[in-house]
């Protein structure tokens, strides 16, 4: 959920105006129009002032972001590639049976 998104939920939810928002808020009504557009992004301190002015509370977590990509995140991603390259012997690996290239 985005700013806007949050603002307009917590207004419409409050039953206020924009306008009684904004007074809530110690802010002008185009401010919240605004943000409530997507045309300005409150700081956070600002997006707290206006929903507590609502009556309500932010609560933030962190979670780890699954990508819908199918891509690893990038400590999955370095855990394969250590793992793929155990597989591989080295160089100095003295029963190498693959042919040294450069040679």
């Amino acid at each position: 959920m985005d700013a806007a998104e949050v603002i307009r939920t917590a207004r419409c939810r409050a039953g206020l105006t924009l306008r009684g928002l904004a007074a809530a808020a110690g802010t002008s009504h185009s401010a919240i129009a605004a943000y409530e557009a997507g045309a300005k992004i409150p700081s956070t301190a600002t997006l707290d002032r206006i929903v507590s002015a609502a009556g309500f509370a932010l609560d933030w977590e962190i979670s780890p972001r699954v990508r819908g990509d199918g891509r690893l995140d990038r400590g999955e991603e370095l855990a394969a590639v250590v793992e793929l390259a155990a597989e591989f012997p080295s160089r100095h690996s003295p029963t190498l049976e693959f042919p040294v290239f450069g040679k």
